[in-house]
């Protein structure tokens, strides 16, 4: 069991909840329907290019997801981004590395199954923090439902080119049983999201979607891409 009331009293947690307005209380349980995700290697693009293409497209709220850069590398672009981002009113979310989203006071961070434990990050971050975590069977669904997390992630709901060696496709239709079983913890589709199929997801009992490879691959079309899909009704 971890305490968060330490990290709290000593303002080592990412948020100040008292200065917090209600407007922002509220950001820290709720994901956009189109959540974009960068990745220098598709894109080609540093992580703060790539979220200002997409805060020209739109985006409100954006995770940076780098599995290549080593790690003082990933700290000085997501610092850069952060700044950008702020001057934008834009959320940052930090894929894996606690530590970095710690560093850079992010405004939180996305765990995978073998990432730190959901309930040590939280108390690491403090209560304001944005947790989103990674699953992709309905037993890792049912666990996640218990845990400390603002949103859970669930696929590969189609095949991807983004992720090497990846859990089993699981299609559309465990959408509606993932949704049963988190109830009001949002849900957001990950795994070969695209334009075409993203209502599909939504439909389905996402609450959002997760893209990547679709969005980043034409790096000169991010942002008309994002406004593309941050248009697209649901079927």
């Amino acid at each position: 069991m971890f305490d968060v009331s330490p990290f709290e009293r000593s303002g080592c947690g990412l948020f100040d909840s008292d200065a917090l307005s209600d407007d922002e209380l509220d950001m820290t349980s709720s994901v956009p329907r189109i959540y974009p995700i960068t990745d220098t290697a598709i894109s080609g693009l540093s992580h703060t290019e790539q979220v200002k293409r997409l805060i020209d497209g739109g985006a409100t709220f954006i995770q940076l997801r780098d599995k290549h850069s080593a790690p003082k590398d990933f700290l000085r672009d997501a610092e850069t981004a952060l700044s950008t981002a702020r001057q934008n009113d834009v959320r940052i979310i930090i894929n894996d590395r606690v530590d970095i989203a710690m560093a850079v006071a992010a405004d939180g961070v996305h765990l995978g199954q073998t990432d730190m434990p959901v309930e040590a990050a939280r108390a690491l971050l403090g209560p304001q923090a944005i947790v989103g975590y990674s699953t992709h069977n309905l037993a890792q669904a049912e666990h996640a439902a218990t845990l400390p997390a603002d949103y859970v992630a669930f696929g590969p709901i189609f095949d991807t080119r983004t992720k090497r060696n990846h859990e089993p496709v699981v299609g559309l239709n465990r959408l509606h049983d993932v949704k049963a079983i988190l109830g009001q913890i949002p849900l957001v589709a990950i795994g070969g999201i695209t334009e075409e199929n993203l209502s599909q997801a939504l439909d389905a009992g996402a609450n959002s979607v997760a893209v990547i490879a679709d969005l980043l691959t034409e790096p000169n079309k991010i942002a008309e891409k994002l406004k593309r899909m941050l248009a697209t009704p649901r079927d």
